[in-house]
């Protein structure tokens, strides 16, 4: 047996009940391989894919806030530290029903690698709660928050864990966070990121997730001897990556014709509206039946359905395994050139198989969405050096990491003879540079 798949087999055995952790595992590991045999010995010698598949330490605590009744509510509380090698761990807070031990680790270990593609140093983690901010006041979001860092501020800090926002994390979250982790620490310090712009936060933050998935879609498709100008998407979600990417496609002369949230989706064919959107989800937090009432050209479909919508480049946008093999099958018959994924992990392995199969372009999550933690980093430093740069400043740095990260993903890709496979690309120039990170510290 490869040692690939020992590790794999004792993953499994060991993390059995958490499927998205061994999903994130297998589909890694699998596109590896080329590197692994190359150097087997060493690797098994020093344990190296049995450490880099645990996290270095996790963290689970019960979250005890009143909400506006006087009644006391419980949730759960998360942080994995998975792996430091090449700096500290960075990676956001989700807060969502959904949210369990294996999903936080599930993403943990996708931020190694994506984090290691920016070229920045910063390790991977990831954290957050059940807790669900939808139809809670201002006020039991406070209580929450204040609740979370409480027990959170003793294990992060700017120079050993910064965790960021996530879904149903933003800038009311966050500030709701670092009020708190000021308070008990008397630490003024870039511990979180994603801050307001009056308290240490970075200008293009807001937008970096979903321009950077359109800078390396741009790059991706210039590579090919194609342009973004006049080209047709399809994009899943409507939260802060779905919103900017259309904002983005949209300044480079592409045309969005759909979104959706977690009770159906919207197919408008003159292009989807950036600032109605903005307006419906960012101000009044409402669904997307409203943007459907406001905007005649737009029809409004309840459950899933936006892959079915004949495209050029299909961008999703939404959550993890959102993109199934049947919507790849859609995506292919109605001609669909290019998938980059601004959520993480939201194509199924079956589905992502199929695209690449059928000869589509795909670039999946740790390189395609890493411009959101890339900024994330750039307003660490900025932190760290007492500044604060331009909106343009840090979106042409934004830019240009993204444009490297696809040139990185496409020589490795090349290198070990899979040219054109973006995943392994992804994968490999990730992975190396922890990998040598780790063996140049010696066993920890």
């Amino acid at each position: 047996m490869s040692y690939v798949d020992e590790v794999l087999a004792r993953v499994k055995e060991k993390n059995a009940a958490e499927p998205e952790f061994l999903q994130a595992v297998e589909e890694v590991l699998d596109s590896l391989r080329p590197v692994i045999d190359a150097n087997e010995e060493k690797y098994r010698k020093e344990a190296l894919l049995e450490r880099i598949t645990e996290p270095e330490r996790q963290f689970k605590f019960r979250v005890p806030w009143v909400d506006d009744n006087g009644n006391v509510q419980v949730n759960t509380g998360y942080r994995v530290q998975f792996n430091s090698a090449i700096g500290p761990y960075k990676g956001g807070l989700r807060l969502h029903p959904s949210v369990n031990l294996g999903i936080i680790k599930f993403l943990g270990f996708e931020q190694i690698f994506k984090n290691s593609l920016t070229g920045l140093p910063i390790g991977g983690g990831k954290g957050g709660s059940d807790f669900d901010p939808k139809g809670k006041s201002d006020r039991e979001v406070m209580a929450f928050c204040q609740s979370f860092m409480t027990e959170l501020c003793k294990y992060i800090g700017a120079d050993t864990d910064v965790p960021a926002g996530d879904i149903g994390t933003g800038a009311r979250e966050i500030g709701y966070m670092f009020g708190q982790y000021k308070r008990i620490r008397g630490l003024y310090e870039g511990v979180l990121t994603g801050k307001g712009l009056t308290y240490g936060g970075s200008l293009a933050r807001t937008e970096a997730t979903g321009y950077g998935l359109l800078y390396i879609t741009e790059e991706l498709m210039k590579d090919h001897g194609e342009s973004m100008e006049g080209k047709t998407c399809v994009v899943s979600g409507a939260g802060n990556v779905a919103i900017y990417a259309i904002q983005k496609a949209h300044q480079m002369g592409a045309k969005c014709v759909t979104c959706s949230d977690s009770t159906g989706w919207i197919y408008d064919p003159e292009g989807i509206d950036v600032e109605l959107l903005k307006e419906i989800k960012e101000v009044k937090r409402a669904r997307l039946t409203e943007y459907a009432a406001a905007r005649p050209s737009a029809q409004y479909h309840e459950g899933r359905g936006v892959w079915q919508i004949p495209c050029d480049i299909a961008l999703p946008c939404a959550t993890q395994n959102e993109l199934h093999l049947d919507d790849a099958k859609q995506l292919v018959a109605n001609g669909c050139k290019a998938v980059c994924e601004g959520a993480n992990m939201p194509t199924t392995i079956e589905a992502t198989e199929y695209l690449q199969e059928n000869g589509v372009w795909f670039i999946g999550g740790k390189a395609a969405n890493a411009g959101g933690v890339a900024t994330s980093a750039l307003e660490m430093s900025q932190n760290s050096e007492r500044l604060s740069w331009t909106f343009e400043e840090v979106d042409s740095k934004l830019k240009d990491i993204m444009v490297n990260i696809y040139h990185n993903i496409d020589d490795a890709a090349k290198r070990y003879g899979h040219e054109g496979n973006y995943v392994v690309g992804a994968n490999i120039a990730g992975f190396e540079k922890v990998a040598e990170a780790m063996l140049a510290q010696g066993v920890c």
